[in-house]
């Protein structure tokens, strides 16, 4: 009953945070987000078709919701007859470690309060990281990142990798477009065993996540709370996407990548790049056109080439970054713009 109740009380703050948060989206963007949280609410399996009319009064009651939760306080979670703040994620995972569950509560890359609740399937401490591998999820938002970090907590959510993995499957046969995500997929036997494909690949590129997230604390330490305090305060803007984008290539070119080409992983590698989002192809087109000479030849010296000099030239350039928004903060967005346009790798 204990559990059934927390359940209801961490869902009942994703709601709140969904009402919120929806309108961050495009359209089409937010209905393939529904479509898909739909199918987890109603525990639906990944080859089974959706009918449109079920999804869309579906929808429709669930927006009804969110607006009756504009204006309404987070609720506390109670264990064990003791009230926790949403908010206090350390003692909430401490009080669930005796029921296998794993708690976050915090706020997004959008600094909006985001929260989930999952079925713990491994803790490990790595040098001074927790890190936290989830199953099921018991509890989401209409967003569901798969990999997530906060001061020095990691949280891999296998279940939102998963149904990732499976809606780059669906798009890519939508298209049937050759290129890095139809090499990655033809790793896997999707055709004829979806189930275990998917949970091979899941595998697989939960180990890939954790070291970009292992990537992008370290990046923080270099940073320090000048960065932090920056992003905080830049407006949801082409700077603010710049500004991310340079923190993940910093990320991938001193962990991610490093690890991919050393172990061989040739699967993720093309998984990676078929994910290479247009903002850090647009800032970093060398990495891709190595990367695209490295499937022709098979020779690694150009792309190891290019993730080394990604090193030093993304991480000087996020310090130039901090140094233009801390000598004009309130007028900074177009000169960080610039900036960035200017040093395109």
């Amino acid at each position: 009953m204990q559990k059934q109740n927390i359940i209801n009380t961490v869902q009942y703050n994703c709601n709140i945070a969904d009402s919120y948060a929806a309108n961050d989206y495009t359209l089409c963007v937010y209905l393939l987000k529904m479509r898909e949280y739909y199918r987890w609410e109603n525990k639906l399996g990944f080859n089974q078709a959706l009918e449109k009319d079920a999804i869309g009064d579906w929808i429709s009651s669930r927006e009804e919701h969110w607006q009756d939760l504009e204006n309404v306080d987070y609720a506390d979670v109670k264990i064990n007859n003791v009230s926790y703040s949403p908010f206090d994620t350390e003692q909430i995972n401490q009080q669930l470690k005796s029921i296998d569950l794993v708690y976050s509560g915090g706020l997004s890359q959008n600094h909006r309060p985001h929260f989930f609740l999952a079925e713990l399937k491994k803790y490990q401490a790595v040098d001074d990281y927790h890190i936290y591998v989830t199953n099921t999820e018991f509890a989401r938002e209409l967003s569901a990142p798969p990999a997530m970090s906060h001061n020095k907590t990691i949280f891999i959510r296998r279940e939102s990798l998963k149904r990732m993995i499976w809606e780059r499957l669906e798009e890519w046969r939508w298209r049937k477009g050759q290129g890095a995500m139809s090499r990655a997929l033809s790793y896997y036997d999707f055709d004829t065993d979806l189930d275990n494909a998917l949970e091979q690949m899941t595998e697989h590129e939960a180990d890939v996540l954790l070291h970009h997230e292992i990537g992008e604390i370290n990046a923080g330490k270099h940073l320090g709370k000048a960065w932090h305090d920056m992003l905080a305060s830049l407006p949801r803007s082409k700077a603010n996407f710049m500004a991310r984008a340079v923190r993940d290539h910093i990320a991938d070119c001193t962990s991610t990548l490093p690890m991919l080409l050393n172990e061989d992983r040739f699967a993720s590698i093309h998984f990676y790049f078929g994910n290479f989002n247009a903002m850090r192809k647009e800032l970093f087109p060398s990495l891709f056109q190595s990367y695209e000479y490295w499937h022709k030849s098979g020779d690694p010296g150009r792309l190891l080439k290019s993730i080394t000099s990604g090193q030093q030239h993304w991480q000087k350039l996020a310090d130039n970054i901090i140094q233009c928004h801390q000598s004009d903060s309130a007028n900074c967005l177009n000169s960080i713009t610039e900036l960035v346009e200017q040093n395109k790798l």
